[in-house]
């Protein structure tokens, strides 16, 4: 399964993914209704092949006016550095949790799989979403959010452990700060995860986090897992909808180059160290709560970039990263998938061989 990478993936990383057997994902929550339905149309004219969309389910929470010119504040050096003004940032991407206007969407669209991000969507929005015949998928960072997916009604579980890239998925927490910033210290890596998760619920496990070969396939699979979620390694393929300077920072990304932060958007998402994260975080208090950090961010970022600096751009990565260093990973997404499914196939031959 293709992780839904808001900002980094589109129809044409999807429709590789699926013609190559893989599940292909449409990141939905930074999308207009009317995109969503020009991206799925494209899908649907390439292939027949099932298709996830993606949704945030966040709980929204006002911008505090009293935060942001605490964050202004703190940035505001930076600013001066750029020469830019403090006064109204211009706002971020909206990032719109699962309401009345998606459920319809997802009704008539009818995908075969909805995958949601912070829990899930009110019950009777739910409700509906599987009267339309779609598969259900939540993420889990804690065997407790695992077996409360499933107790809501969810068909499968995708166990996020701490290695993986982007946003944390996780819900039973208070959005504050925080208690968001006290959550994700104690998170489990993928390995511990997994089989906790597994012995806990009845649904399926679909393993996230850390995986980008056939050795982590195989391994999680080994753990009980019945599929797994690859975010990271889909990064590196041609498809992937990543600047040049997001390209050159995974290129020369190590395994300890990556770091939960909260500077970007308000919430802790695994990134590439960067100086934003160097010089306001990795985890800052006074960082607005999700998503009112990324207004005042937003100039910092366009001014950096537009002198060829990624130094202030959100670059997330999964702690996997140098695993797609090897030869070859620069390939399109299609063969990617055949070349992770040729490689744990060959593995699990030889474990029950037992050579």
């Amino acid at each position: 399964m293709q992780a839904p990478m808001a900002g980094a993936s589109d129809a044409a990383l999807a429709i590789a993914v699926s013609r190559a057997g893989g599940l292909g994902s449409l990141p939905c929550a930074m999308l207009k209704p009317e995109a969503i339905r020009a991206e799925v149309a494209s899908v649907r004219a390439a292939t027949d092949r099932p298709l996830n969309l993606n949704f945030f389910c966040h709980t929204p929470i006002e911008a505090d006016s009293q935060q942001q010119v605490r964050w202004t504040r703190r940035l505001q050096s930076l600013y001066e550095e750029f020469g830019l003004s403090a006064h109204a940032p211009p706002p971020g991407p909206a990032r719109v949790p699962f309401d009345a206007t998606s459920c319809e969407l997802v009704e008539a669209l009818r995908p075969e799989v909805v995958s949601f991000h912070f829990g899930l969507p009110a019950p009777e929005l739910l409700a509906s979403v599987k009267a339309a015949g779609c598969v259900v998928l939540g993420s889990a960072t804690t065997v407790a959010e695992a077996c409360w997916l499933e107790a809501q009604g969810a068909d499968a579980v995708i166990a996020q452990g701490a290695e993986a890239g982007g946003h944390r998925g996780m819900f039973l927490v208070s959005e504050e700060a925080g208690g968001l910033t006290s959550a994700v210290a104690s998170q489990p890596g993928t390995l511990a995860l997994v089989p906790q998760i597994c012995d806990a619920v009845r649904v399926p496990v679909i393993a996230a986090g850390g995986i980008g070969d056939g050795r982590g396939i195989a391994a999680v699979m080994m753990l009980g897992a019945s599929g797994v979620q690859i975010g990271t390694a889909f990064l590196f393929t041609q498809e992937a909808r990543i600047s040049k300077l997001h390209r050159a920072a995974l290129d020369a990304a190590r395994a300890d180059d990556t770091v939960l932060t909260n500077v970007f958007t308000g919430r802790p998402a695994r990134s590439l160290r960067n100086r934003a994260v160097r010089e306001l975080g990795p985890l800052n208090v006074d960082a607005p709560a999700f998503p009112h950090a990324g207004a005042a961010m937003a100039p910092l970022r366009a001014a950096a970039e537009g002198r060829d600096s990624g130094e202030f751009s959100p670059l997330w990565s999964g702690q996997g990263a140098p695993l797609g260093h090897q030869p070859g990973r620069d390939m399109g997404a299609g063969d990617l998938v055949r070349q992770l499914s040729d490689h744990v196939e060959a593995l699990l031959r030889e474990i029950a061989s037992g050579d």
